[in-house]
């Protein structure tokens, strides 16, 4: 390779990496901005009484499966939720008849102030509309 050519791809190469940088700090910015949101509303839920319930997950080969977490849902679709932890759950796992009957296991995921992106209407949105919706619901 010569010189030249080296020096562009080294500059390349530093500049994809700034950019993964600048990415993931945005992502984590937003990150902790959702987590602060989150955490009012479990703050808000406890205090007006909203119960928790038993959190459930939709399988990619049909059916729902037990997770042992509790918490609120927080979509229509009960594929999001937010856990008694404070913590954000996609409630979507792979599995089938085993699933089912055993249950999953549900990690989980990083918050965003986004909900789901590029959904349809009613599905996707503002965080905060979606929790002062779950608040309202009651």
């Amino acid at each position: 390779m010569e010189p030249a050519s080296a020096d562009a791809s080294q500059q390349r190469r530093a500049d994809a990496l700034r950019r993964a940088e600048m990415a993931s700090s945005g992502a984590r910015r937003d990150a902790d901005a959702a987590q602060v949101l989150i955490d009012d509303f479990v703050r808000q839920a406890q205090a007006r009484g909203v119960a928790p319930e038993p959190l459930r997950a939709t399988l990619n080969g049909g059916g729902t499966a037990k997770t042992g977490l509790e918490g609120w849902y927080v979509n229509a679709a009960r594929t999001l939720a937010i856990g008694t932890d404070g913590a954000w759950y996609r409630l979507v796992a792979p599995g089938g008849l085993a699933a089912r009957l055993r249950g999953v296991t549900i990690q989980p995921s990083p918050p965003s102030r986004s909900v789901m992106p590029g959904g349809r209407d009613g599905e996707s949105g503002d965080l905060t509309d979606f929790l002062a919706r779950r608040l309202a619901q009651g």
